[in-house]
């Protein structure tokens, strides 16, 4: 008996579903809907990661991983740790890989979220940095963590605020390397009402989205905004966040 590997349709037809999908109004309401809706209740608060809570939607968890898998870095780099879900999911994947390290850094390492993860049977992939993830002391230590690295991924998720993380863009892209993503979370601040039941000093008009698109603007070329990714999601927290460097 022949066995046809239709593999590569199986692919193709996943990404025209995903495009389709995308440009379905009814789909993207229905999707915004939900988002703000769950939000309300502490959705993205519900899930954890071997034993830590990681604070993340699932879909880009899950997204997360097939980026990891097909990209292969050497260092992750994660700003925000909050309580270290996140950050053992990535050693997790580093470990998967039999490869590379993984460096977090929070202005504040609470010392029961700091215990957590370093007593953590995947803590050995991890350095933990405390400080502004923009501060240059901080910056100088991520220098000597990637020096000569060949793959580069970065994940921003600290202050959502559009100046701190326009200011972070400026600071990690060139951590990044060709290949590698640039990911920005908690893009849906701009695309979901304002959520009074839990004040922030971001919210439409200045968060990580109108960061992104301030940053794409004056630099042109740098990355593209991975269309497949940021299509297929839903119920996701960075759609629109998923940049590739070129």
């Amino acid at each position: 008996m022949i066995v046809f590997d239709d593999r590569e349709e199986f692919s193709e037809s996943g990404r025209a579903k995903a495009m389709e999908m995308a440009a379905d109004p009814e789909v993207r309401q229905l999707d915004r809907d939900i988002t703000a809706a769950s939000d309300r209740h502490g959705y993205s608060y519900m899930w954890e990661w071997l034993g830590l809570p990681i604070i993340q939607m699932p879909t880009d968890v899950v997204l997360a991983q097939e980026i990891i898998w097909r990209t292969k870095p050497d260092v992750i780099i994660e700003t925000g740790v909050a309580r270290g879900g996140s950050v053992l999911f990535y050693s997790s994947m580093m470990r998967l890989l039999g490869r590379g390290s993984v460096v977090a850094i929070d202005i504040e390492i609470r010392p029961h979220n700091r215990e957590a993860i370093e007593s953590h049977e995947f803590a050995d992939r991890v350095t933990l940095i405390e400080g502004s993830s923009v501060d240059p002391m901080v910056l100088g230590q991520v220098d000597e963590i990637v020096a000569g690295k060949e793959r580069v991924m970065v994940v921003l998720d600290s202050d959502h605020t559009h100046e701190h993380v326009l200011d972070e863009l400026r600071a990690y892209t060139k951590y990044v390397t060709p290949g590698q993503f640039m990911i920005v979370a908690d893009t849906v601040v701009e695309d979901i009402p304002v959520q009074d039941h839990r004040p922030r000093r971001w919210g439409p008009g200045n968060n990580p989205k109108t960061a992104v698109h301030q940053y794409l603007q004056e630099n042109p070329g740098v990355y593209d905004v991975d269309e497949f990714c940021n299509s297929k999601l839903l119920m996701s927290s960075s759609r629109g966040g998923y940049l590739q460097k070129r």
